[in-house]
């Protein structure tokens, strides 16, 4: 393990991180998880561990600063943007969004989330900024029910796309989108990952540039994310790993991206604040440390305090937290038990029980190309853990279970 800026107060004990290793090394050499790239640190104190390959038939080591596909682990990041809007006051959270995304005025709304698309009543108040940050503005992707008229009229629509299809532009993917119903009445329900997407539109029209060009100055190089972005630049493309897409049955392994000529390998039409940036351990740590010093790095203010507090606590009503830990429960077999802590902030998950070795109070979120990252305040902890294989079964979901287990069992007083 590669250890930095030890200090006198040591966050783990030898044998805690001993165990990290083994159990981590253990998933690799079981063949299921071909290489990964985990971080853990706790007061100043950073171990590194990088195990395997980047492809599952051998070659290249993985290397501390491997870039992935951080997938829906995006969406913590991406939305500090909407974060630095509020803060200048350029953006507030009960305005209504339809200023700048006029394809979302007047809306209608399903009778029955999952009835037939022309059976509508209006929309009782128009979506605002909060709904767009909670995840509560009324439409979202939902895998309970793959085969609802509202799901497959999200694919139709080339919303989201399962096979090639790219996205389109960010203006034509909101036109397609106004032309949906919602499915729930604004601020009524917690709703998976299209809210993310909007918002990253939302931020580039409020800002007047692209969503990236807007993080990269904002948050990227003022945090020194030199290696985080919506695709991976020619020059480091080696850097890069396949993404794996495990055989449901049987668990083999197929090659569900390349790198190079791959989905990351060009600048894509849509940048996704949903899943679509690539990034790497010292990047992530760099912005969750950020979080865990209340917005400050270094001497440098990124985000005022009352911002990270907003996106880091539980930001959802009983009611909606209800409807939230159904959710969770009801999909645990299809999310292999990720999904399950309670709360939501703004673009993450707030742990508002504690329900395995997680404090009360973490905040993060998993991706489905095998990632997960989260900050702990109670404990000072941060730990990342980046995979490359997709979440088609529950082989990265249990590595990034032991993963967390065996980080809190480190932990040191």
């Amino acid at each position: 393990m590669q250890k930095m800026m030890g200090q006198s107060n040591r966050g783990f004990s030898d044998t805690g991180l001993r165990r990290v290793r083994d159990v981590l090394a253990r998933h690799v050499d079981s063949g299921k998880i071909p290489g990964l790239v985990a971080l853990v640190s706790r007061y100043g104190e950073t171990h590194v561990e990088t195990l395997g390959t980047m492809r599952h038939d051998g070659g290249a080591p993985m290397r501390r600063d491997t870039i992935f596909r951080m997938a829906s682990t995006s969406k913590p990041v991406a939305v500090s943007a909407a974060m630095v809007l509020l803060d200048e006051c350029r953006l507030r959270l009960d305005d209504p969004v339809q200023e700048w995304l006029p394809e979302l005025a007047d809306r209608q709304v399903l009778r029955q989330a999952d009835g037939p698309l022309d059976d509508t009543v209006p929309a009782r108040r128009p979506i605002t900024v909060r709904d767009l940050l909670t995840s509560t503005f009324g439409l979202g992707l939902d895998t309970t029910a793959p085969g609802s008229p509202m799901m497959q009229k999200i694919f139709e629509q080339g919303l989201y796309a399962q096979a090639e299809l790219a996205a389109p532009n960010p203006d034509e993917w909101m036109r397609r989108l106004g032309t949906l119903p919602l499915m729930y009445q604004p601020g009524e329900r917690w709703l998976y990952n299209i809210s993310d997407d909007v918002l990253g539109v939302l931020v580039s029209r409020v800002s007047g540039k692209s969503f990236e060009a807007f993080l990269r100055e904002r948050i990227f190089e003022p945090l020194g994310m030199k290696d985080t972005g919506f695709h991976v630049p020619a020059d480091k493309i080696d850097r890069l790993p396949p993404l794996y897409a495990p055989d449901p049955q049987t668990g083999e392994l197929h090659v569900w991206d390349e790198a190079v000529s791959g989905r990351h390998s060009q600048p894509p039409a849509f940048q996704s604040g949903g899943g679509g940036l690539d990034s790497t351990v010292d990047d992530y740590h760099a912005y969750f440390r950020m979080l865990l010093n209340h917005g400050m790095h270094g001497t440098e203010r990124i985000l005022s305090r009352s911002a990270v507090e907003l996106m880091t606590t539980n930001r959802l009503t009983s009611e909606q937290l209800a409807a939230r830990e159904a959710w969770a429960r009801n999909i645990v077999h299809l999310a292999y038990g990720t999904g399950q802590h309670g709360g939501w902030g703004f673009g993450m998950a707030v742990r508002t029980y504690r329900g395995d070795y997680a404090s009360i109070g973490q905040f993060g979120w998993d991706g489905g190309a095998g990632t997960s990252t989260y900050a702990d305040p109670d404990k000072q902890l941060i730990g990342i853990l980046l995979t490359q294989v997709g979440m088609s079964t529950g082989d990265s979901s249990r590595v990034m279970h032991d993963f967390w287990t065996t980080v809190y069992q480190a932990i040191e007083d």
